[in-house]
């Protein structure tokens, strides 16, 4: 590589930077400059340099780089200083380290730029993937999404026009009466599974059920985001048979999705729960909103139903596994024989499900078997089985093959965190009042 040389002017070193050789020029002109100052002339001579010379007596300071006089040395000094400048600029043209310096800059800073611009725009294309994903970018809820899945079957030729207009006009009704039109429930599960545990399922030391409860699966109009409501209408299913319950129920026949969302927008505005409220802007209706755990704990208290959540918030057993919620599913269900006797080996309770919520899911559980080597296994009615497949456990030849659904082990459940609602009484008008007084901080109990 060729190493650049700058030769100075007045005298004979040789630079290698022609920042160097414009401090070395200027030591040259601030020592005429001195000698001028010293002598009380206008300009003194630099006799041991070129660039100084004598016309009729007056001193003249020629530029050492060019043909323009110069009648002092300052000057002098302005002017050998642009011819420094050039020579630098043209330096830096032909790649100096000062050049390559300012390069290295300006690239950088666009390619701080460019990932700047890059991060706005993966922010934005995230938040409107979350918008989507929890039913709050406009696109329409459970209605418009019934109208384009059925549109949809109409273009690809399995639903003729007619039958179009004839199922749309059953949704609009069922929308209108805000009861639900019951395509999605499969009653009788409850009972199959104890006539299996009697009869068949002899692995299993003891085995709890809740209440009888109707599984509801998701439909077309509340696919991929209905789960919450469903598991809902499948609580609400249990409470509506029993005693303590049915009567504080305003709703007596089974909601629709869309009425369930009212209900939420109900207990908000009766003071429940303010943040969430804030969180989907006070409105649910015509949205694609997913809900947990806390839009439950407020519909039940709007019901003037007593409930709790439990949240297991992290993993407490090997493999990231949650012991402690089977553990406490146990006890659960074991409140209602509290005898010192040993509990029969089966036992269908009086209480109603638990509503278990987890990141992007919830599911109801209905039930607990504790193995004969000391294990739990939970089960649990997921709305998104469908009606045929939770119709299989009805048939008792079809049943041992299908429990498999509805059955899981620890090792099944490792999500890093787990929510429960649990319902336990009812509540009067004035405790009503002081939940939705604690509502505005609202706090789960958290395990451990």
């Amino acid at each position: 590589m060729r190493v650049s040389q700058f030769s100075c002017p007045m005298c004979t070193l040789v630079c290698s930077s022609s920042f160097i050789l414009q401090e070395h020029v200027e030591l040259h002109l601030q020592d005429q400059c001195l000698a001028e100052v010293s002598t009380g002339n206008t300009c003194s001579p630099a006799l041991t340099s070129p660039s100084a010379s004598s016309v009729s007596g007056q001193r003249r300071f020629e530029c050492p780089m060019c043909a323009v006089v110069c009648t002092d040395s300052f000057s002098l000094q302005e002017h050998v200083e642009l011819h420094l400048e050039d020579s630098t600029a043209a330096n830096c043209a032909a790649g100096s380290p000062v050049s390559d310096l300012k390069l290295a800059r300006r690239l950088q800073q666009e390619e701080d730029q460019r990932r700047r611009e890059e991060e706005t725009q993966r922010e934005r294309e995230e938040f409107k993937k979350l918008q989507s994903q929890f039913g709050l970018d406009g696109s329409g809820g459970y209605q418009r999404q019934m109208e384009r899945t059925m549109e949809r079957a109409v273009n690809s030729g399995l639903l003729v026009p007619a039958e179009f207009h004839s199922k749309r006009a059953e949704m609009m009704e069922s929308l209108a009466s805000g009861v639900d039109d019951g395509r999605t429930r499969t009653q009788g599960v409850l009972g199959a599974l104890y006539d299996y545990y009697q009869t068949k399922c002899r692995d299993c030391v003891h085995v709890w059920l809740s209440a009888d409860t109707d599984h509801y699966c998701s439909s077309a109009g509340d696919h991929g985001w209905g789960c919450g409501y469903r598991n809902f209408q499948m609580l609400l299913s249990a409470l509506h048979r029993l005693d303590g319950y049915s009567s504080l129920l305003q709703e007596k026949e089974m909601p629709s999705i869309p009425r369930v969302q009212n209900m939420i927008e109900g207990a908000w505005n009766e003071g429940l729960d303010p943040q969430g409220a804030s969180h989907f802007k006070q409105k649910l209706q015509g949205r694609r909103a997913w809900i947990g755990a806390t839009e439950i704990y407020s519909l039940l208290t709007s019901q003037r139903i007593r409930s709790r959540i439990i949240d297991f918030h992290i993993a407490t057993g090997p493999g990231n596994t949650h012991p402690l919620l089977f553990d406490w599913v146990k006890q659960y269900f074991c409140q209602s024989s509290r005898s010192s006797r040993l509990p029969p080996r089966l036992i269908q309770t009086a209480l109603p499900p638990l509503y278990l919520q987890h990141q992007g899911h919830s599911r109801s559980i209905i039930g607990l078997e504790q193995k004969r080597n000391g294990s739990f296994c939970l089960l649990l009615l997921d709305p998104g089985l469908s009606v045929s497949d939770i119709r299989k456990l009805l048939s008792r030849d079809t049943i041992s093959s299908a429990i498999h659904h509805i059955r899981k082990f620890p090792r099944s459940l490792k999500h890093k965190q787990y929510q429960v609602v649990a319902v336990q009484g009812v509540l009067s008008a004035e405790e009503k009042q002081i939940s939705i007084l604690n509502s505005r901080t609202l706090c789960a109990e958290r395990i451990p």
